[in-house]
């Protein structure tokens, strides 16, 4: 009785923004707890928390790895939570379970049977890629509509930026980036120098690059990239397959995240499996409108699962986007003054100019192939997690608005608490 006494008199109060107010502060501490609860239940690891991490990466397909698999995925609450809470938060299992619940493009899929080998069976680029490159590149892929984002510009460069929002998975970002007087070949090699990219720092997150095999038969590429994270966030490693194609001047370049046995996985840096970032380079008309092809466009597709709220990612891109972009130009720049020096090229650089060529009448045979290579794909095991939401959206929603309107005053801290909420909430209904 002395609850519904306290709640009585709330009610009583005077004015709507009383009542609104006392209320706030009588349910502030139950939200409060209930979402600390919830954080500080899931960093602490019981042993039952660690099956996923025993499981066998070898594919060994032995009777305990299956035994292990079965009980980590009967527990529905385990995947829902996992799914909805920030991904900074530590779990045993993330480093080898953060690959299996966002769909793929023609990326991540590899056959870990023992009797398979080659390029092939690790997941590297393959005409299968470059088709689905070509679609998005055309506006063929059959996905939902681009949005537009910004449009900016230097005075040596163009840049506009869209994205869109699939049912399942991270955002996707398409970009235009016109550089003046430019060659689609400097272009190309500038993108592929690592050692460049870590040498001018143009790339202000990337620490580390390291290249762990490559083919010159026809250019592929697996490279090593460790980069930089804001401060709660741990540093993200990429395991990257990379190749390009050539028709006439035109290059498709695929970056895809590939496994490789020469690299376990570790709890830091975090891997990043789920990795698309491709680019069409091509000669275009500069803005001088002289008619002549002296500017080099690039269409880029790039969608990642970096492991943070998607919500909390896109504001993140969203703000820090051209920060980041508008130091390409300068990098390219300094590029070209270093290559007009006669500096000899690096190892990556020498292995962007292998490329393999195909006609104009070969990429449209892969559009019309029947076999999509654009269809998006999941796992069935965890396309949707199975079972009910044993966590209400009402405790997520309410305990994100007492945490926006008691822990911080900001403006943009409240907007990205409010913007995860809604995300949650629209996840809650789906289930």
């Amino acid at each position: 009785m002395g609850l519904v006494s306290v709640f009585w008199e709330i009610l009583r109060k005077p004015t709507i923004g009383d009542v609104l107010s006392e209320l706030l502060v009588f349910v502030a501490p139950l939200w409060v707890a209930v979402i600390l609860g919830v954080l500080v239940g899931w960093a602490w690891k019981p042993k039952w928390a660690n099956l996923g991490r025993e499981m066998s990466t070898d594919c060994s397909g032995s009777k305990d790895s299956e035994s292990a698999l079965t009980r980590f995925s009967s527990l529905p609450s385990l995947n829902l939570m996992k799914f909805q809470l920030p991904s900074c938060i530590p779990w045993s299992s993330d480093d080898g379970a953060q690959k299996d619940s966002f769909p793929l493009s023609p990326t991540l899929h590899s056959n870990c049977s023992s009797s398979e080998s080659g390029k092939e069976n690790l997941g590297f680029p393959t005409d299968e890629d470059l088709g689905y490159l070509f679609k998005l590149a055309e506006e063929k892929d059959g996905g939902p509509a681009w949005i537009h984002m910004m449009d900016k510009s230097t005075p040596t460069m163009v840049y506009q930026a869209w994205q869109r929002d699939l049912e399942i998975g991270p955002t996707q970002y398409r970009s235009r980036t016109v550089f003046d007087d430019a060659t689609p070949e400097m272009v190309r090699d500038f993108f592929w120098d690592d050692d460049f990219r870590l040498k001018s720092k143009w790339d202000e997150m990337l620490l580390t690059a390291e290249t762990l095999e490559s083919s010159p038969p026809d250019g592929t590429m697996a490279v090593q990239w460790v980069r930089k994270f804001p401060f709660f966030c741990s540093d993200r490693e990429y395991l990257i397959g990379r190749r390009i194609w050539a028709s006439g001047r035109t290059y498709y370049c695929v970056t895809k995240g590939v496994p490789h046995p020469s690299v376990p996985r570790k709890d830091k840096p975090r891997r990043v499996d789920l990795f698309f970032s491709s680019w069409r380079i091509r000669a275009v008309e500069s803005r001088k409108g002289d008619g002549q092809l002296s500017a080099c466009e690039v269409l880029l597709f790039h969608h990642e699962n970096m492991g943070i709220p998607w919500e909390i990612a896109k504001l993140g891109v969203k703000l820090g986007m051209w920060g980041t972009v508008r130091r390409i130009d300068p990098g390219l720049r300094e590029y070209q003054k270093e290559r007009a020096s006669g500096a000899p090229l690096s190892h990556c650089a020498s292995i962007a100019r292998i490329n393999t060529e195909v006609t104009a009448g070969y990429l449209r045979s892969l559009e019309s192939r029947s076999n999509d290579s654009s269809e998006l794909e999941t796992h069935n095991s965890s396309e949707k997690p199975s079972g009910k939401n044993n966590i209400p959206k009402f405790v997520i929603v309410g305990g994100a608005i007492a945490v926006a309107c008691i822990l911080d005053r900001g403006l943009l801290t409240k907007a990205v608490i409010f913007g995860v909420a809604r995300r949650f909430a629209k996840i809650g209904r789906r289930l």
